[in-house]
């Protein structure tokens, strides 16, 4: 007798679908309470190991948090930064919708430590793009984007309105993006980030400046980003 589909799927991973998919259409939502091991196992057939097993993989991929003896709750999203994608498509793999609040488009001089990451004279006329990068609505991350201004002056005028970086660069001007280099810290947010991202001018950012490169290995784009940590995580893969 052929064993059924289902019954192909360890049991802990259908316990993760069944939590998924209520979060997912919106029956569980961010800081809802997750039933208890002991109740997942009794709903499920299962032993308590295996629930615990399922809760605890959940847990590593940032879709819930325990708190102690208060049980697990929906954790807020998280994105990963694992390889060079947009915001956009960060956040379509966590299936939430993303969106862009420009905020200032302007061209700039006298940028001397800006010019110089992005490997131009230190006069050199830059384009500034500051964004409001929401997901489901809610503010994620505040970015500002600094491009030569003779290569992508045109971005005055749209300002980023496709809202993904990458997908303007590589459709509109036929710049195909390779690799970036990052520097990570932590930062204590000033008071206008902080009513921009709707949080308090206490809470720590996860701060991000990257200097994105095209397949020509040539300096393109400087980004600052200012990250919510509450809704982001760094995993790094380390070899010995």
């Amino acid at each position: 007798m052929k064993c059924s589909r289902a019954n192909e799927i360890p049991a802990y991973k259908r316990i993760q679908a069944a939590i998924l998919k209520r979060v997912d259409v919106g029956q569980l939502k961010t800081g809802d309470l997750v039933e208890s091991e002991r109740k997942l196992a009794k709903i499920h057939g299962v032993s308590l190991m295996t629930a615990r097993h399922a809760l605890a993989s959940l847990e590593s991929e940032g879709i819930v948090e325990r708190r102690g003896s208060s049980g697990t709750f929906v954790a807020p999203p998280k994105i990963h930064f694992n390889k060079l994608v947009s915001f956009s498509e960060q956040m379509a793999a966590r299936g939430l919708a993303a969106a862009s609040r420009v905020l200032s488009p302007i061209e700039i001089y006298n940028e001397q430590d800006i010019a110089a990451r992005l490997e131009l004279p230190v006069t050199s006329r830059l384009i500034r793009i500051e964004r409001l990068r929401l997901g489901a609505g809610e503010p994620f991350a505040l970015e500002t984007c600094y491009l030569p201004a003779e290569q992508f002056g045109g971005l005055l005028q749209t300002g980023l309105r496709r809202g993904s970086l990458f997908y303007t660069l590589e459709h509109d001007y036929g710049v195909q993006l390779s690799h970036a280099d990052e520097v990570i810290d932590a930062s204590i947010v000033d008071h206008r980030s902080a009513r921009l991202m709707g949080i308090s001018h206490q809470l720590p950012l996860l701060r991000i400046r990257q200097v994105i490169y095209s397949s020509e290995d040539k300096a393109t784009a400087f980004v600052l980003g200012l990250y919510r940590s509450d809704r982001h995580n760094l995993l790094i893969r380390r070899y010995r």
